[in-house]
């Protein structure tokens, strides 16, 4: 009954595509761009039900109040303590090691503001888990989910990350303003 209606929501009344070319396996990272609008968020959630996939994100620990914080427990979220000095990437890619599933979604800009510095934290979970990261962007212009490339994380971030960026640079958020894929060398 809920994928029902989060399909009919989504595709129907939304006007939503989807274009998405890989089964994601049981363990994997989701890079998920352009994030510029809290409403990535609504579509996502939306997509997981339509689809029936289960899928974790990071999400920082000021939203995690009540009564949003069980809410967003419930669908997934792990809160993300920014001033704490711990390696939220080494537990991640430990938990994703011993687990039967283990999906998680992130978004690599870590905020919705324009931000060229893109967070590296999925690529790292990736690499020590060794988990293939599927790219899915979100186009607003076309209303279009799109997942076209998987990267398996080489070890080389400097070339994978600008692979992973290339990627999204035609994509437009909600907000087109508030994304880049800054400076690429090369």
């Amino acid at each position: 009954m809920l994928q029902a209606i989060a399909k009919w929501l989504l595709y129907s009344f939304m006007g939503w595509k989807k274009d998405v070319r890989y089964t994601l396996p049981d363990k994997a990272i989701i890079c998920l761009a352009p994030h510029t609008s809290n409403y990535d968020f609504l579509i996502g959630q939306l997509y997981v039900r339509a689809e029936q996939q289960k899928s974790n994100f990071l999400m920082k620990k000021e939203w995690f109040f009540w009564p949003l914080g069980p809410i967003f427990r419930r669908l997934g979220g792990i809160a993300v303590w920014r001033d704490k000095h711990t390696s939220m990437t080494d537990r991640l890619a430990e938990h994703a090691m011993k687990a039967d599933s283990f999906q998680l979604c992130i978004t690599p800009e870590g905020t919705r503001s324009l931000n060229p510095e893109w967070k590296k934290g999925f690529y790292y979970i990736a690499l020590k888990a060794q988990l293939p990261i599927h790219l899915y962007g979100l186009d607003y212009d076309k209303k279009l989910i799109q997942c076209s490339k998987v990267i398996i994380p080489s070890g080389n971030i400097e070339e994978d990350m600008k692979e992973i960026k290339l990627y999204f640079k035609d994509f437009k958020g909600k907000h087109p303003e508030l994304f880049t894929i800054g400076e690429l060398d090369g």
